[in-house]
């Protein structure tokens, strides 16, 4: 959230779209002549067979007969939204050998390579193919390699490519034997949303699926996972398999797990209203909007954000708030009367929260010690001033991902890692009522559908889709996400399509994503689950002077029927109806003043409040 104008989003994607082709053109090799008795060990290279031992990811490929380099039949994969259309086989190969690997392609940014040699992954691509071109490149494997995956792939939001006549030639490996079924399946802690398990390596595996109630639902490298998204109060069971290039095993023995019994409101604030309004109040500074008093806030206000407490320095986790001096707050109430009005609103039934972070307020919490800072300084402030518990508005450069750090449900990052730790510490402090809201920007949201960190290649920015990671460890403590819905660049939605604050569309989309879940950057094995509804408040500015991206009432309530009863949708169709959305946030109670109180107005006569 901002004190002043909205600020400037620079995110760096394009630089690193063409610093990701650059990377992958300098990997391309020239290809040597094979030895006489080598072999094309591709299955199926001329797609004749169809997709006959190929995999396409996202349902993107499909067998044509035309256009065709030779036979009858070639590939055509279309890439869509964060699916750059990637289709692969697993081939058997001797170690320390050297391949060569060629198709014939067609299009635009065709990509041809191969992953797992165990020595330098290899990738050629060509810009632009009018007519058919061949690319060639090679590898050797490691001294341990038995298998490598060879692939084609499009990029994001270009259209269909073509490849015919694909041939990996060199030594033929050893036959691979279908690993043995995995021993020793069990489950850890359950909580309201998620199971974890761990299991014992099988002899030969190089992955496992797991499966629950005999429906794959994820997929793992190591010897655990966690299960997320499920009903709180539900017995569930579950199954693991293992998996090379030979196969999948059998499944294992089924292990039971049943959730824990979950509060309607996701951690604290269980006793909030069905639809609650939230705001932040500038309780410690001025801007253009003027100041408000604690005990002026109208009753409409639900919860209330005191914006904010800030750190010393970006890195030293001491967080600090005052109230605004009088210099600059010329009506500001003392703090005896701040605090009596706040339990005079705790009375009412009102949840009063800290609110850290902001524009200005940069917090970056990359050591244990900033970590236990954090914690200590956070609980003064709500012991302080009696509060309910916490929101975090970690906005600029707070949260990043370190290069590496791919899987938003086990991260490494060292300010990621620690936020989460620092606010469990918190959450076991103050217990079960302990209020937890998050106020994310888009940017490090809904933009994970297409990016997350510094990508496969690096040179993305390295903060796209940061808060994923946070969110989902904190699921099961989490009152309300209440994403920033303005100040935010056009973002991909779920029907693959770009769109844009202001209107209802935006909102519809955005929202959306959040309650039904998405692969993030487009990898179907690595699935944010949507949140509950009332998990989920959408985040709007109050005023056209609190930020951009303002939304007009009429158009906040077309946003609101089509998500809680699925009318007035336009032409996004949305993936459920959800009656139990919790309602909408503003950015804020002082600007909202300034404008009439047009925004709580509006929500008022919606819910009847």
């Amino acid at each position: 959230m901002e004190r002043t104008g909205p600020p400037a989003r620079i995110t760096g994607l394009l630089a690193a779209f063409t610093a990701a082709l650059l990377a992958a053109g300098g990997l391309a090799a020239s290809a040597p002549s094979a030895a006489a008795a080598d072999a094309d060990l591709a299955r199926n290279g001329t797609f004749e067979a169809g997709l006959d031992g190929w995999s396409c990811t996202g349902g993107s490929g499909a067998a044509v007969s035309t256009p065709v380099h030779g036979g009858t039949s070639a590939l055509k994969a279309t890439p869509a939204g964060s699916d750059n259309a990637k289709c692969s086989q697993t081939v058997t190969v001797k170690p320390d050998s050297t391949y060569t690997l060629s198709a014939w392609v067609q299009g635009s940014y065709v990509f041809l390579g191969a992953d797992g040699t165990g020595t330098t992954d290899v990738s050629t691509w060509t810009q632009s193919a009018d007519g058919w071109k061949q690319l060639t490149t090679t590898f050797r494997t490691g001294a341990a390699t038995t298998s490598v995956s060879v692939y084609t792939h499009g990029w994001y939001g270009t259209p269909a490519y073509y490849a015919d006549d694909l041939t990996l030639v060199g030594p033929g490996g050893d036959p691979v034997a279908l690993p043995a079924v995995p021993a020793g399946l069990k489950t850890g802690t359950a909580t309201a949303s998620s199971v974890p398990l761990s299991w014992t390596a099988s002899a030969g595996a190089t992955g496992y699926n797991v499966y629950q109630g005999g429906t794959k639902v994820l997929s793992a490298t190591g010897t655990s996972a966690t299960v997320t998204g499920l009903a709180a109060s539900t017995a569930y069971s579950f199954q693991v398999t293992a998996t090379n290039a030979a196969g999948e095993s059998a499944k294992s023995a089924a292990v039971p797990a049943t959730t824990k019994t979950g509060g309607s409101g996701g951690g604290g604030g269980t006793d909030l209203p069905a639809h609650a309004l939230v705001g932040y109040l500038h309780s410690s500074f001025a801007n253009g909007s003027g100041y408000t008093r604690m005990a002026d806030v109208p009753d409409s206000w639900d919860v209330i954000d005191l914006a904010f407490g800030e750190p010393t320095s970006v890195t030293s986790g001491d967080i600090r708030f005052s109230l605004c001096p009088v210099a600059e707050c010329p009506n500001v109430e003392s703090a005896a009367e701040f605090k009596a009005a706040i339990k005079a609103k705790q009375a009412a039934g009102k949840k009063v929260l800290i609110s850290i972070g902001g524009q200005n307020g940069q917090v970056q919490l990359a050591t244990t010690a900033a970590r236990d800072t954090f914690v200590s300084s956070v609980s003064k402030i709500i012991d302080e001033y009696g509060l309910d518990g916490l929101d975090i508005d970690f906005e600029g450069h707070s949260l990043s991902l370190n290069t590496g750090d791919t899987d938003f449900r086990s991260p490494t990052t060292p300010v990621i890692v620690n936020l989460i730790s620092a606010v469990k510490t918190l959450k076991a402090k103050y217990g079960d009522k302990f209020v937890l809201t998050m106020a994310p920007e888009t940017f490090f949201v809904q933009l994970g559908y297409q990016y997350y960190g510094s990508g496969p290649w690096g040179g993305q920015d390295p903060r796209a889709g940061a808060y994923l990671p946070v969110i989902h460890a904190l699921r099961d403590d989490l009152t309300l996400l209440h994403v920033q819905d303005y100040n935010s660049g056009s973002i991909m939605g779920l029907d693959n399509q770009y769109h844009s604050m202001g209107g209802a569309d935006f909102h519809i989309a955005m929202t959306d994503m959040l309650l039904t879940g998405f692969p993030v950057a487009g990898d179907q094995t690595k699935v944010f689950p949507g949140l509950r509804p009332d998990q989920v408040s959408i985040g709007l500015p109050a005023s056209t002077q609190a930020g951009n991206g303002h939304t007009s009432p009429a158009e906040v309530t077309k946003a609101l029927n089509c998500l809680t009863k699925k009318t007035d949708c336009g032409s996004y169709a949305t993936h459920g109806t959800w009656s139990g959305l919790r309602g909408l946030m503003t950015w804020s109670i002082n600007w909202d003043r300034f404008n009439n109180w047009e925004f709580s107005k509006n929500f008022d006569a919606y819910f009847g409040g």
